[in-house]
C-alpha cells in the first residue's frame, strides 16, 4: 500500500527558508510532486520531478525560490523552500504525478511577516 508521509514544516521569518522531506513507501513512481493547500483554498501542485531526477516543473509563484529533488534510494522526495513569503504558507503535501492514492497528512508551513 503506497504511503506519504511528509515532514520539516515549521515556523519562518520572510526571507527565510524550510527544507521538507517527503517519505514514500510501497513502491517509486517516475513523477512524485509536491502540493500546497492554503487555509480554505483548493490543493494546488508546486513542483514536480522525474524519476531521474533532470526533469523539473515548478508553478510560476514559487519559480527561483523552490527546488524539488529526490533520492530514490531511499524513495524521499525534498522541496527547498528559500525566499519565503507569507503567501507560501499553507499544508504541503507530497504524492506521485499525477496524483493518486491516499494522501499524508502533510506538513504545515507558516510564514511570519
Amino acid at each position: 500500500q503506497v504511503q506519504h508521509v511528509e515532514s520539516g514544516g515549521g515556523l519562518v521569518q520572510t526571507g527565510g527558508s524550510l527544507r521538507l522531506t517527503c517519505a514514500r513507501s510501497g513502491g517509486a513512481t517516475y513523477f512524485m510532486g509536491w502540493f500546497r493547500q492554503p487555509p480554505g483554498n483548493e490543493r494546488s501542485l508546486v513542483a514536480n520531478i522525474n524519476y531521474m531526477g533532470d526533469v523539473t516543473h515548478y508553478t510560476s509563484a514559487v519559480k527561483g525560490r523552490f527546488t524539488i529533488s529526490r533520492d530514490n534510494a531511499k524513495n524521499y522526495v525534498y522541496l527547498q523552500m528559500n525566499s519565503m513569503k507569507p503567501g507560501d504558507a499553507a499544508g504541503y503535501y507530497c504524492s506521485s504525478y499525477p496524483p493518486g492514492g491516499p494522501w499524508g497528512k502533510g506538513t504545515q508551513v507558516t510564514v511570519s511577516s
